[in-house]
């Protein structure tokens, strides 16, 4: 158990490590060597849990994923309906990115060439976002002539941008730029009660309906 346990913690330090050196120089220069000695172990260890970068890179990219799943879990667990839901996620999103190492190398590592198949959480956050607005659009929640795949297009394409240009300037990633965002959209969207902004709150800024 001990031993299980130690290997779990090394494992763990070579993503994190991984994730850090993905991020700050990129997939192709990056080198084991460096990541081992980040991690604190040595070259045989690192090739004991990951036999090449690349798996390293999926094994960073696979956490990454799971943590965006659970931004959206989080974000669905009230009962505000699907916009409400979408705005939270936004907001969670940003904030994982911004907080979380691993999340950022993530979505770094989406789409470099070389990779093969890895999971895509781009790709995961745009079908999460489609099948939102599609049920928003079910519901009710959206106006007339807004069409769900416009809607999640917009949503998407900002987000990501957000993502990549805070690669750079950490600003793109704050809570503000994301309240500006929502500030601009909802009413478009919606002619309901709009969802609340601000940090991703559940509750909701009532107003009249159309």
């Amino acid at each position: 158990m001990v031993k299980q346990e130690r290997a779990a913690r090394t494992r763990q330090a070579l993503i994190r490590a991984g994730a850090e050196v993905f991020a700050k120089e990129g997939f192709a220069p990056a080198s084991l060597s460096s990541i081992s000695r980040r991690a604190g172990v040595s070259n045989g260890a690192l090739h004991f849990h990951f036999e090449s970068k690349k798996a390293l890179a999926f094994a960073v990219e696979a956490e990454a994923l799971e943590a965006v799943r659970q931004v959206v879990r989080d974000a669905q667990g009230g009962d505000d309906g699907p916009l409400q839901a979408l705005v939270a996620a936004t907001y969670g999103l940003m904030g994982r990115i911004a907080d979380d190492i691993v999340v950022r190398a993530g979505f770094a590592l989406c789409g470099v060439p070389g990779q093969g198949k890895p999971p895509s959480l781009r790709r995961e956050w745009q079908c999460w976002v489609e099948e939102t607005l599609r049920r928003a659009e079910a519901d009710g929640w959206l106006a007339a002539g807004i069409s769900p795949g416009d809607a999640a297009s917009a949503v998407v394409a900002v987000v990501v941008g957000f993502e990549v240009l805070g690669s750079e300037d950490r600003s793109w990633l704050s809570e503000q730029k994301v309240t500006g965002f929502w500030d601009l959209l909802l009413p478009r969207l919606t002619e309901r009660a709009r969802p609340a902004v601000g940090g991703g709150s559940a509750e909701q800024v009532r107003g009249e309906t159309a």
